[in-house]
């Protein structure tokens, strides 16, 4: 990415004050009645086009409709469909005036004893518990923005990326929330998911950790599990590197795309410290150029969330870095270009369980964007890639059913096995859940003497699970 700016000190103030008496206040009832008029507007604008498609197929003539009319249709289709695009709706007064830059930026009204209202309910509503079987509790949380992608094939992607993530999902005993609005109209963009995952918190707090995960990233080890009795003493696990932290100051010393919460007083306080350099406009900008500054080879843009956490967990170090868990030992988070190509290779080598560089748990797509207009990568090369690394994942679930892809760039599947009169011989073999990990167990094949023929990770027997997958 080149040089780094020259770095300001590790004390630079951020681009905001303290809070006005006034806060933010804002009401639904003006959004939920532009919802409504929208909602109409489309209903009617699938009557007519219904009645289009019939008389263009059937010949049948329910009304004289002349050209002019025709076009008057067609005129106001693609308006709505262009308001849907653009934000479905006008400017609304109840959402109050634009953020102002001159005070910090809160989510609301401060809480500072969740740990106790958390532990109160917890203990009022015991057909909730945050422990199920001796695991924790875990919630996926992944989005994407409200309005259809500028390139369509990109919400075919986003599908597929969702199926992925539902797989894994029901595999583990994990639930799982998709979103596609914005909670906070000042914190879009890369900083959606903080509103997100507080909103969620503070909603089931029967949920011990929340897993935020980028719509851009694929479950590509559907057997391994992440070993969260790792991280009893910890509040935040995010994939990322020490050394690229504290001596490089590195703007991607961690990565944001996949990291998980633990539902507690500490994580709030954290959003609480890390919002304030969100709010899109001149406060974002502000914090973007003091990024830019202090982290090493980060281009000048606005700031994002995930600069933003790094700058704030060095600068801040004492106060937050005894509750956070920098994973690298396999791949919560791992980047695309030096994996996809090598999918055969794992095959042959190696099998599922394993979640790092010989069988990467998460495959990553960052600056792939198939959902906008534009990206750092070329377009074919990404999607071709998201192919394989989508495929890949699913033969390892189709297995059970005795299906795979034809090829890691084909949606079409084939049988692997015939049918039999005693299917259930097959379950505990291929079943994923059958065979799963017990809370208890931990990763024993990382580290520098880990051996390639070792069979055996998180309570699998991975003799069964090391299948053809081509």
């Amino acid at each position: 990415m080149g040089q780094a700016q020259k770095r300001s000190s590790a004390g630079a103030a951020l681009p905001t004050t303290a809070v006005s008496a006034g806060g933010r206040g804002r009401g639904p009832r003006g959004r939920q009645i532009a919802k409504t008029i929208n909602n109409i507007k489309i209903t009617i604008l699938c009557g007519f086009v219904t009645i289009l498609v019939l008389r263009g197929t059937i010949g049948l003539n329910l009304s004289p409709q002349t050209d002019t009319e025709r076009q008057q249709l067609e005129e106001e289709a693609r308006r709505v469909i262009a308001e849907i695009r653009s934000d479905g709706r006008e400017p609304d007064p109840d959402d109050g005036p634009p953020f102002n830059p001159n005070v910090t930026f809160t989510f609301g009204p401060k809480i500072s004893d969740w740990d106790t209202q958390r532990t109160q309910w917890l203990s009022s509503n015991p057909g909730y518990p945050n422990y199920v079987k001796g695991k924790p509790r875990m919630l996926l949380v992944s989005g994407s923005p409200p309005n259809p992608c500028d390139n369509p094939i990109g919400d075919h992607y986003l599908l597929k990326s969702i199926k992925n993530k539902i797989d894994y999902c029901r595999l583990h005993g994990i639930e799982i929330v998709y979103n596609m609005a914005y909670l906070d109209k000042d914190l879009s963009g890369y900083w959606a998911k903080l509103p997100l995952i507080r909103r969620l918190m503070l909603s089931h707090p029967e949920i011990e950790w929340v897993w935020w995960m980028d719509s851009d990233a694929l479950f590509t080890d559907m057997v391994f599990e992440i070993p969260v009795k790792n991280y009893e003493n910890y509040n935040m696990v995010i994939h990322g590197y020490p050394d690229l932290l504290y001596e490089k100051k590195s703007w991607i010393a961690l990565n944001t795309g996949s990291v998980l919460f633990r539902n507690c007083q500490w994580t709030l306080d954290l959003l609480d410290a890390w919002a304030p350099m969100g709010p899109k406009g001149p406060t974002r900008e502000e914090a973007g150029r003091i990024t830019t500054a202090f982290l090493s080879g980060r281009p000048a843009f606005e700031a994002d969330d995930q600069s933003a956490l790094i700058y704030l967990l060095i600068t801040q170090k004492d106060v937050w870095m005894d509750k956070v868990f920098v994973e690298n030992s396999y791949y919560l988070h791992g980047f695309w270009t030096g994996l996809v190509d090598k999918y055969e290779e794992m095959v042959e080598k190696y099998h599922p369980g394993l979640g790092d560089e010989r069988w990467p748990f998460v495959t990553h797509f960052v600056g792939c964007k198939p959902c906008g207009s534009y990206g750092d990568y070329p377009v074919e090369k990404c999607l071709k890639s998201m192919e394989r690394a989508f495929n890949f994942a699913d033969n390892q679930v189709l297995k059970l059913y005795g299906f795979r892809h034809r090829g890691l760039l084909s949606p079409n599947i084939k049988r692997t096995r015939n049918e039999t009169t005693s299917p259930l011989e097959y379950i505990d073999q291929f079943d994923i859940r059958r065979s799963g990990p017990s809370s208890g167990s931990k990763l024993i094949v990382e580290g520098p003497g880990r051996s390639e023929n070792d069979h055996t990770a998180y309570g699998y027997n991975l003799d069964s699970l090391h299948l053809d997958y081509m």
